[in-house]
């Protein structure tokens, strides 16, 4: 007799291709997947692959030529509102852009993450997978030479220019990644739409810091009022925090507002909940298209997107007033839309002021507007600013192109990253522009003087590192070049401490005008001496990298108000907390490593370095776990280890190293320098450079990463 057995399937499932298992079973264990999440190893590119080489060889002519076409090319699959894709490509390409935030700089359109969860599948995002598969032959076509985050930004602009705007510009410059950013925190709530990210929900500014967005899966604020409920005024107080978290001000506001709304419409001319899945829980046979709508057609005039339906203006794919005057030529009633949706309607209105049906221009439909539009008229600040806007046309157009502009680039950092025909040439202050700095002085004199300056290796290190420590690869701010730690508001910051920082600049400015360098450079090359010190003292002669060409910012050039979002509250390399957080020392740690662009190891071998140096906040002796200081040892890291050594806990939150002998206390830490030998990751690092073989390796890898992160923003050399 035959006996049948079921075929076993050949790879494991659970533990070992998932940490869904070991996060559960340690959920306060340090996730180092932040500091890796780009990995080369995700790019079929390849390491030899330069974007900005391709982008030499791209016809931009030709491509945006293409992309004019495309927006009257209405495709049966999906076809377009009036025979114009421009509502849609203006919508992909804000809501990409949109998902920016001030605090931390992370999301925004630099990255075309918006092909990936979990963004592709927020509700907000509805429909703009069509829009990204109606984008898809002009990608085909040209390759590599476009991104997919140039392409989806560049397509709302020329969506904006068929609609009859004169946009501002356009740079190219955006590199793709290649896999989802699953450790950008976008809130805590586990559900669609849910709003837990407020202390107070009649306190606008008690959103958690650092989101934006008012609920999870929106991009801004909720269309139909405050935790859905429509209430213009207070749609008013979230919308002036959620942009402001964005970095634009009343009138940027209101203008991308007013413009974003003058061209497209809504959609919800159906059943919501009749709606499939998102894209990412969508089956295979979707082929990635999510939101399948089994109402009517599923498009056209039955498509369900954000559940509002109709448009805003007369003349929907028209750049006009259109949206003034019907917003300000009427009065609005709140009524609710078929998908069940909040959204307001004219009490009145005469039929050649409606907008026409999206498929028979012989139909006309209702306009409509949402929360956030009539906020514009109930708020004063936000109404006055419109009333001026009505009265100059020209100026509205000119401040919206500007606004839309600096919500596109906003991620990209300085101007020299951008790329193209179409960069304008007027500087603008929220790209923090920085001059080009001489680069013809005499480097050598430079380092003897600094070296003589009677200046501490501690006081050099400390300096250097606060004045580059700033920078944040989320959107390409901060950093050395500019020497804006001696500026407002970076000189008040306390983490620079700015006794000790005034004290130092005092010696080093001169330094620069007597030898006619920059103070960037010459900050940067005082924390070069100090190493160049220390490792001497630990027996070693070396040089550091060092490129001249910083420039030195001015106040003029910087935007004080924004660069408050840079501050650090917290400093795990120079063993540093402003306050006790919600979250822990070390997870502040991996936050701030993950901006500056640095590894695990990167991370391990700095901190350690620094801490030998001599370079804690304030001259703490907290972690300084040498009898050398001053000299660049792996002393950090061998007494870190060594098992003679007993480490206590005490009351005030700090802790002590005892000899376990005595019971002699011969130092004390914090959280911050125990994790390195308390995480098994860490620990693992922390043992490679004890080892009495590291002494030389632990140096070069210190001075490499140093390096890293004093040219971080060094755009000019990459």
């Amino acid at each position: 007799m035959d006996v049948k057995v079921a075929a076993k399937c050949p790879v494991m499932h659970g533990g070992v291709t998932s940490l869904a298992g070991v996060a559960s079973w340690w959920p306060n264990a340090l996730n180092f997947d932040i500091l890796h999440q780009h990995d080369s190893k995700t790019n079929p590119l390849g390491k030899d692959f330069n974007y900005r080489e391709e982008l030499k060889k791209l016809d931009v002519a030709a491509l945006k030529k293409d992309l004019h076409a495309l927006m009257t090319d209405s495709q049966e699959w999906w076809p377009a509102d009036w025979g114009s894709y421009a509502g849609l490509m203006i919508r992909m390409a804000w809501h990409a852009a949109g998902s920016y935030r001030l605090a931390d700089g992370r999301g925004g359109g630099g990255t075309g993450n918006q092909r990936f969860a979990p963004l592709n599948s927020w509700p907000d995002n509805v429909s703009l997978d069509k829009a990204r598969r109606l984008l898809w032959p002009v990608k085909k076509k040209y390759g590599n030479k476009v991104s997919w985050a140039d392409l989806i930004i560049l397509a709302g602009n020329i969506a904006y220019e068929s609609a009859g705007l004169k946009t501002f510009g356009f740079g190219f410059g955006r590199e793709d990644i290649w896999h989802p950013e699953k450790d950008v925190y976008w809130g805590a709530e586990k559900d669609w739409l849910g709003r837990g990210r407020y202390e107070s929900d009649d306190d606008a500014k008690s959103l958690e810091h650092p989101l934006a967005a008012v609920q999870m899966g929106l991009i801004y604020v909720n269309p139909e009022g405050v935790g859905g409920r429509p209430d213009p005024q207070r749609t008013a107080y979230e919308v002036r925090e959620t942009f402001a978290r964005m970095a634009m001000d009343d009138e940027e506001t209101a203008a991308l507002t007013a413009g974003g709304h003058t061209i497209g419409k809504c959609h919800g001319n159906g059943d919501a909940k009749l709606l499939g899945p998102d894209c990412e829980g969508a089956n295979v046979e979707n082929q990635g298209f999510g939101w399948l709508n089994p109402n009517g057609k599923g498009c056209g005039r039955d498509t369900v997107t954000s559940g509002i339906e109709g448009a805003w203006t007369s003349h929907p794919t028209t750049w006009d007033m259109g949206w003034f005057e019907m917003l300000f030529g009427h009065e609005w009633e709140l009524k609710k839309s078929p998908a069940g949706a909040w959204q307001w309607q004219p009490v009145a209105i005469e039929e050649k002021d409606m907008p026409a049906d999206v498929e028979d221009p012989s139909i006309r439909r209702m306009p409509i507007m949402t929360d956030a539009d009539m906020a514009m008229k109930v708020d004063p600040v936000y109404n006055a600013i419109c009333q001026k806007f009505m009265a100059d046309p020209a100026y509205f157009a000119d401040t919206f192109a500007r606004a839309w502009f600096k919500l596109t680039h906003r991620d990209m950092g300085p101007k020299v990253r951008y790329f193209g025909p179409d960069v304008p040439q007027e500087d603008l202050i929220w790209q923090d522009p920085v001059p080009v700095g001489p680069s013809d002085y005499d480097v050598k004199a430079v380092k003897a003087k600094i070296a003589a300056s009677g200046l501490s290796v501690g006081e050099l290190v400390a300096t250097a590192w606060d004045s580059a420590r700033t920078y944040r690869g989320s959107d390409m701010r901060g950093g050395a070049n500019g020497a804006r730690i001696r500026l407002a508001p970076q000189k008040d910051w306390a983490g620079n401490e700015p006794k000790r920082l005034a004290k130092v600049l005092k010696i080093l400015e001169p330094i620069a005008a007597e030898s006619g360098a920059s103070v960037a450079d010459v900050i940067v090359l005082a924390g070069n001496v100090g190493i160049e010190k220390a490792a001497k003292a630990a027996g070693f002669d070396v040089t550091l990298p060092f490129a001249p060409g910083r420039g030195d910012a001015t106040d003029e050039m910087t935007d004080a108000a924004s660069f408050d979002a840079l501050e650090p509250l917290a400093d795990g390399y120079r063993n540093w907390l402003k306050q006790d957080y919600a979250v822990s020392p070390e997870e502040l740690m991996l936050d701030r490593t993950q901006l500056m662009g640095l590894t695990a190891p990167e991370m391990v071998v700095l901190a350690g370095g620094l801490r030998v140096l001599g370079a804690n906040h304030g001259g703490t002796r907290h972690g300084v776990f040498t009898h050398r200081e001053g000299a660049l040892t792996n002393d950090f890291f061998v007494n870190l280890t060594d098992m003679h050594n007993a480490w206590k806990p005490r009351d005030d939150g700090l802790y002590e190293v005892r000899d376990r002998k005595t019971g002699k206390v011969r130092w004390t830490a914090t959280r911050m320098d125990l994790v390195f030998g308390a995480n098994s990751i860490l620990r693992a690092y922390a043992e490679l450079y004890a080892q009495d073989d590291a002494q030389e390796k632990f140096l070069r890898d210190f001075i490499a990463a140093w390096t890293k992160v004093m040219n971080a923003d060094r755009f000019d050399l990459k």
